[in-house]
């Protein structure tokens, strides 16, 4: 992947979204696309934010480059750079860290 040209602001994250598949009787393979419902949850840090709210005010990331995120489904905002999804996630709709 070639380097991103996008800095998120304040207390935002951008990620790659990992694309969630659904396997039902019989072994079909359902897309992640082919519902609205079945968003993806789960994704991969790429860059944080500026570390600094509107105020100035230092913000402390607990989430760092490459860890593997889940958050709030309905939260993010979708961009696409060059063809790629990506979302930006504000810090505080992180739920967990998957080791």
């Amino acid at each position: 992947m070639a380097e991103l040209k996008i800095q998120p602001l304040g207390n935002r994250i951008l990620v790659i979204p990992h694309a969630e598949e659904e396997t039902i009787a019989g072994g079909l393979v359902v897309p992640p696309n082919a519902s609205d419902d079945k968003r993806p949850a789960v994704g991969e840090v790429l860059k944080l934010g500026t570390g600094k709210d509107e105020n100035g005010k230092e913000i402390v990331f607990q989430v760092k480059p490459k860890d593997t995120i889940y958050f709030k489904k309905y939260s993010p905002e979708e961009i696409e750079i060059d063809g790629e999804q990506y979302l930006i996630i504000e810090a505080a709709d992180i739920l967990a860290v998957i080791k």
